[in-house]
């Protein structure tokens, strides 16, 4: 089930940052989830739509199929 968040922030050279939920803990999020052609980058504030995995490292929650809506 998809969830919607806001961008907290996104660090572009170093491909990563974090969403933060509307319900929830903030979720990591890389740039190989981004679903847009092109370079891949979020801004700090936009509204997310994204499906949540466990981090494969175990460190958490993290972000998959991200789009940017609105």
């Amino acid at each position: 089930m998809s969830k919607v968040g806001t961008v907290k922030w996104f660090n572009a050279t170093k491909g990563y940052g974090f969403i933060a939920q509307d319900e929830g803990e903030d979720v990591f999020v890389h740039y190989s989830a981004i679903q847009s052609s092109g370079y891949k980058e979020l801004r700090e504030g936009q509204r997310v739509q994204y499906d949540i995995d466990n981090d494969p490292r175990g460190k958490g929650l993290r972000a998959s199929n991200v789009e940017v809506i609105g």
